[in-house]
């Protein structure tokens, strides 16, 4: 099994999710707080391990700016689940990297007072583990 064929499985295996479930519609990225600042969307990341499209994911700010709020996942009519892709793309590239991208002791000096207290909540979530 090639690279490319061993990285869609593992985010497959990880992640839980049937993306041949997907039909495209785009709600899940119709909904989602964060489409604004990630150059991939929750409906393309879902298309792209379909089609076994890791790298791109992998090397982008998009994993990083998922809130994991689960609205796309509340959104889809099929129960896809794209969150929890992201969530394995993550998970891959600190695997990879042997590090988080942030760690939780940085998340106090990126703290103002706009921010939302579920960005504090998430952030502590996503880059403790």
């Amino acid at each position: 099994m090639e690279n490319k064929e061993r990285q869609k499985e593992q985010i497959l295996r990880t992640s839980g999710v049937n993306v041949l479930k997907c039909m495209r519609c785009g709600k899940c990225s119709g909904t989602c707080p964060s489409y604004d600042e990630m150059e991939y969307h929750p409906h393309q990341f879902v298309y792209m391990v379909e089609r076994g499209e890791i790298e791109p994911l992998l090397n982008s700010k998009s994993i990083y700016k998922c809130l994991s709020c689960f609205a796309c996942v509340e959104r889809c009519p099929r129960g896809v689940e794209p969150a929890k892709i992201v969530e394995a793309i993550r998970l891959e590239v600190i695997r990879k990297q042997g590090a988080n991208h942030l760690k939780p002791n940085q998340i106090p000096e990126l703290l103002d007072e706009d921010l939302p207290q579920q960005a504090i909540v998430t952030a502590f979530r996503k880059y403790s583990k």
